[in-house]
């Protein structure tokens, strides 16, 4: 139980000093959470505490709710859609919000689409 208390207080700390960057940018932030089957990201403005574009895997448009979509393929469709819903909006820059995660695999897929789509990190 000791183990599981001490992982869970290390990986809490990484999602604090991450955000903590990114808010003391005061820009908008693109937050990502990943699931063993979905991968997840969304715009959100601080300031307001509101959400202000999504994306997801569960989204009719790419897999949809019951399919396996955790690859970095769909991650990578879920970062052009997030780009791409971010600029009919009129949003161009962004801070990345990686959270408790490395950046690589599906994470790295996510957001080199979203760069490709015209966000600026």
């Amino acid at each position: 139980m000791k183990l599981q208390v001490r992982l869970a207080r290390a990986k809490q700390r990484r999602v604090f000093r991450v955000r903590n960057k990114i808010r003391a940018a005061k820009t908008l932030r693109m937050c990502i959470f990943r699931s063993n089957n979905h991968i997840y990201a969304q715009i959100i403005d601080d300031v307001e505490g509101k959400t202000l574009v999504s994306a997801s895997t569960i989204d009719k448009s790419l897999a949809g709710p019951g399919k396996y979509a955790g690859n970095a393929e769909f991650a990578q469709k879920v970062g052009r859609l997030l780009a791409e819903r971010a600029k009919e909006k009129g949003i161009t820059k962004v801070a990345f919000d990686r959270g408790a995660y490395k950046y690589h695999g599906r994470v790295l897929a996510l957001a080199e689409a979203a760069r490709e789509g015209g966000l600026e990190f």
